[in-house]
């Protein structure tokens, strides 16, 4: 099939076009947007507290007022390591306000990982829960980090440094209004998403405000616009994680610039998400996988009301066919699954809201975006027949920028505009796509991208294993799961639970193998390269 076919494009609504409008905008204009159209209502819910738009916005400026006269400017980096509070989206915008870039920290990571995002990305200053903040404090003086600010939540609040301040009297002090800022919005960088790679530490993803502005309106454009009867301050859920890019797009964004009230959970608790959404009666639930598995696990799952709620959607991971049908089921609502990756601000694909949900695909290419089935030949790369596997490449104006600082993994794949993917998938004669299988390493646990190398490099720092090879393995629960096949140094003796305990100094918890399996001898090639795809095709 000639690439420049989109089937897909006979499933788009009558009022999506192929391509969004060109207009270019920086988000923190996007926000003052919002600000001015919805005003007085309420943007952000977090238990018994609420925010307007207007709330929001001053809370930001001040933020940014402040930030202006610690010295930050435009194109300096702030570190956000924070579960999902309302307290992350001031940071963000007032970031966004300045020129700057926000760097998502996850707050399970350990000092190891801490201490490379924090080197690698050059941040000075960072917005941190407290509860985190000694893993910070630990690693500070290795890294260039000069203002800590410290987010406290409960009532009995951990105890600071001297000179580091809590995020009440950060704002609380002295600052004139910070001045207008010259964005390029697609040049300028808003937001450093750090992922894996093959090198064996994450790197950060460069999503420029385009990218991301752009991201918004596609997802808007194939979920909302369609829609005739779309309530006035909707509530949508938020308890996706926000320093995941799925979450900080498809809610956080996306909310703001809608007019849509979030009901912000710090957390995915399967009672208190049933509960909230049996009294709140949000309009949208977007999670990963192992939610919807979770909330299929709840005996009573059909006496919340969850046939109320008008969209579900499911990304970060392939969903289950089985248990989305059982979802679906159990609740009476479709589950609508779709694709993307941070690279791509992320999402690339989805089964339109307005659309019979096509279960086990990832739906259809949103609105401005290009996409190929691809195989390299020695003539180069060709597409494939309708029907047929190869890698999956995108192009559209979501596509990153390049990774932070390392031009060669940039150039390895974005090549001519188009961003190869490393997935491996087919494409039905509808212009549905399908995921079969990745050309890369990396395991999604959890919704989590976790890489094989990180987790190998951190087991050979243990006296007792000589070689080890790191595998996904499928788990009902999440998707997949991490194993860890070992062979030990002869004169030494290592039990399973105690190299997980030693991971588990080095790793965030959902890195961490689940399971480890001795071996006298893992698999090699005639030259001695360990084989990881020999490992896999036993589980297969």
């Amino acid at each position: 099939m000639n690439y420049a076919e989109k089937p897909w494009l006979t499933f788009y609504h009558r009022d999506i076009g192929e391509f969004l409008p060109s207009e270019e905008q920086n988000l923190s204009q996007l926000f003052v947007d919002s600000a001015q159209r919805y005003g007085d209502q309420t943007a952000l819910t977090f238990y018994d507290k609420t925010w307007t738009f207007h709330d929001v916005y001053k809370i930001s400026e001040r933020f940014a007022a402040r930030l202006y006269a610690e010295g930050f400017r435009k194109g300096d980096r702030l570190a956000i390591m924070l579960p999902n509070t309302p307290h992350y989206i001031f940071s963000l915008f007032g970031t966004f306000r300045l020129g700057g870039i926000a760097v998502q920290v996850n707050p399970m990571y350990v000092e190891r990982e801490i201490e490379h995002v924090l080197n690698d990305s050059g941040a000075e200053t960072i917005v941190v829960f407290d509860a985190v903040y000694p893993r910070v404090k630990q690693v500070q003086n290795k890294t260039s980090l000069k203002k800590i600010i410290v987010v406290s939540l409960g009532v009995q609040a951990a105890d600071i440094h001297s000179g580091d301040l809590r995020f009440e009297q950060f704002l609380q002090m002295d600052a004139s209004k910070a001045p207008e800022v010259d964005i390029v919005p697609g040049e300028d960088v808003a937001v450093l998403q750090y992922t894996g790679g093959t090198t064996g530490v994450s790197k950060g993803v460069m999503l420029t405000h385009t990218n991301l502005v752009s991201q918004i309106e596609q997802i808007y454009t194939i979920t909302f616009k369609v829609l005739d009867d779309l309530p006035v301050n909707p509530k949508v859920m938020s308890v996706l994680p926000m320093f995941h890019i799925y979450g900080l797009t498809s809610v956080v964004f996306l909310s703001l610039r809608a007019g849509f009230n979030q009901i912000i959970l710090p957390r995915f608790d399967v009672e208190e998400i049933l509960q909230t959404m049996k009294r709140e009666k949000p309009l949208q639930f977007s999670g990963v996988p192992t939610m919807f598995i979770a909330l299929n696990s709840h005996p009573r799952l059909e006496d919340y009301g969850l046939d109320q709620i008008r969209f579900f959607i499911s990304g970060g991971a392939a969903m289950p066919v089985e248990q989305l049908h059982l979802f679906e089921k159990r609740t009476n609502c479709n589950l609508c699954e779709g694709y993307g990756l941070s690279e791509a601000s992320p999402v690339t694909h989805v089964n339109p809201v307005f659309l019979v949900n096509r279960a086990g695909s990832i739906g259809i290419p949103v609105p401005g975006t290009e996409a190929r089935i691809v195989r390299e030949t020695a003539a180069g790369l060709e597409d494939v027949p309708v029907g047929e596997i190869g890698e999956l490449i995108i192009k559209g104006p979501q596509v990153m920028k390049g990774y932070w600082n390392k031009p060669e993994e940039t150039k390895a794949v974005l090549k001519e505009g188009w961003l190869f993917t490393g997935d491996l998938a087919r494409m039905d004669e509808d212009g549905y796509f399908y995921i079969v299988d990745r050309k890369k390493d990396m395991i999604i646990a959890g919704g989590y991208n976790v890489y094989p190398r990180e987790i190998e490099e951190v087991l050979y720092q243990h006296p007792a294993v000589k070689e080890v090879i790191v595998i996904g393995v499928p788990d009902a629960y999440r998707g997949e799961t991490v194993k860890a096949y070992i062979t030990l140094q002869a004169d030494q003796k290592a039990t399973e639970e105690e190299l997980i305990e030693f991971s588990r100094k080095y790793l965030a918890a959902y890195k961490v193998p689940r399971l480890i399996e001795f071996r006298d001898e893992l698999p090699r090639s005639a030259v001695g390269k360990l084989l990881r795809r020999s490992l896999r095709d036993e589980k297969a």
